[in-house]
């Protein structure tokens, strides 16, 4: 006999093809996956004696997607305080020459923790940034094993860090460390690996996607020498992800770069490219006719840099997820934030209070999120068939009330707080706000003792001093 569960009594947003609402509607689950769909009154009926959850006064929508953030930030979100150059200064020592596969799996923990509790049932982390770790298959494992002890969906993208090569990492042995100098086709290797160990593993709690960097005159610690470099590099990893048959992402493009990887040869369907702020017309329509998929990511500082055209590509035939760029130096991983942010940043550049409506906001971190993931089969919206990760929303509190146009409620005034329960593959992860597959203030423990390791090995304690221009300044220095 199948294992079921009937989640009953409510606002059931399907997010399917016809965007059917359900007032007063049930979700059947049946073996991890939707078995049906509809009044609660019928489905009692056709499967008497069920468990149920009960969903009054709630909204219930497919689990929320978020398709990019970065493996690490999570423990280093808080170092400079919001100084962008302390930050980046922290970041560039720490995961090269002070992370352990304890520290990654320490952060992967602490993140899908908090994006459990904000409703994301499937996380991208990028692994394949600011000196990814990918001398050794180890970190990205831990980080995975993080992510499959709470219970949502990871998919994780190791990939290579920038040129020069050989990179130069840190293995360390309690207080002690060893150099290792680690050159391209030995990341590659491990990246193999990875693949072939991680990839839709564990019921597909785990997936991989490649990452190669994106690198052009004038981004940090970009040299004109370099520069040429990267082109190899990332036709190199597409190959790779190509011939492993996972997907391709790169993350940081802008406008001119675009068109750089067209010429490359590694767009295409199974590719996404994160920010992608200031394309030319000639990029919005690559994008649109090779069926790469774009993430966006409004709060980020690259979106302050530059504006992603999301709404020129939509228009376009493109796919755009909007996604939480998470967690540091300054956001989180609550997509109502993210969503309620694009809102605003599109329609400030229109001057158009009328772009971005709020549905389409929705379909951005559902379905629309699946598909730039190459998911949409599995995920993304409530249908019968799909995997049941669903995420049940409390509609009965003040800052969501009066209780008329719901769904609008949902998205324009609704936060990640609000997210009640939530069922990953048809288990129960979070119930009453209560995470039923870990201790948080142990995860938050376990963080907060990796990061003070993380600062010692690096000699960055200081890192985490209030910086100059804090107080009483209308810019940092």
């Amino acid at each position: 006999m199948s294992e079921q569960s009937l989640i009953v009594n409510g606002l059931v947003v399907t997010m399917d093809a016809g965007r059917r609402v359900i007032e007063g509607g049930s979700v059947l689950v049946a073996d991890g996956r939707i078995a049906a769909i509809g009044d609660t009154a019928a489905l009692r009926a056709a499967h008497p004696g069920t468990a149920e959850i009960d969903a009054a006064g709630k909204a219930v929508l497919p689990g929320l997607i978020d398709a990019h953030a970065h493996a690490g930030h999570t423990l280093v979100k808080t170092l400079g305080g919001g100084d962008g150059g302390r930050w980046t200064e922290s970041v560039e020592a720490i995961y090269p020459r002070g992370a352990t596969p304890e520290f990654w799996g320490a952060d992967g923990a602490l993140a899908a923790l908090e994006r459990l509790k904000a409703g994301v049932t499937t996380g991208l982390s990028i692994f394949g940034a600011y000196g990814s770790r990918t001398d050794d298959a180890a970190h990205a494992e831990a980080h995975a094993e993080g992510y499959r002890r709470i219970g949502i969906r990871s998919v994780l993208c190791p990939g290579v860090s920038p040129p020069p090569y050989p990179n130069r990492f840190f293995e360390w042995q309690g207080a002690t460390h060893r150099e290792r100098q680690i050159g391209l086709e030995d990341q590659l290797a491990v990246c193999t690996r990875l693949v072939e160990r991680l990839h839709d593993t564990q019921d597909s709690m785990t997936r991989i996607m490649l990452c190669a960097p994106v690198g052009y005159p004038g981004r940090h610690g970009v040299t004109p020498e370099t520069a040429k470099i990267y082109p190899e590099v990332a036709k190199q990893v597409r190959a790779l992800s190509r011939a492993k048959g996972v997907g391709f992402t790169q993350d940081g493009h802008k406008g001119g770069t675009v068109r750089d990887a067209m010429d490359q040869g590694i767009l295409g369907p199974d590719a996404l490219l994160s920010h992608c702020i200031d394309l030319g017309e000639d990029e919005i329509r690559m994008v649109a006719e090779t069926g790469t998929k774009i993430a966006h990511n409004p709060s980020a500082n690259m979106s302050i840099i530059g504006r992603c055209p999301a709404i020129e590509l939509m228009d376009a035939g493109a796919t755009v997820a909007i996604c939480s760029d998470g967690t540091a130096p300054d956001r989180s991983f609550d997509m109502f934030r993210h969503m309620t942010q694009a809102m605003h940043y599109h329609r400030r550049h229109f001057r158009d209070a009328k772009v971005l409506p709020p549905g389409k906001a929705l379909e951005m971190i559902t379905c629309d999120a699946a598909k730039a993931l190459g998911l949409e089969a599995e995920i993304g919206s409530l249908e019968v068939g799909k995997r049941a990760d669903i995420a049940i929303i409390d509609l009965h509190k003040p800052h969501l009330w009066p209780g008329d146009m719901p769904l609008y409620r949902l998205v324009c005034f609704a936060l990640g707080s609000d997210v009640d329960t939530v069922l990953v593959g048809g288990r129960v992860v979070m119930r009453d706000r209560v995470v039923q597959t870990a201790s948080e203030d142990a995860v938050m423990d376990t963080a907060t003792r990796e990061i003070g390791l993380a600062l010692a090995r690096t000699g960055l304690q200081h890192m985490t001093a209030t910086p100059p221009g804090f107080w009483k300044s209308t810019r940092y220095g």
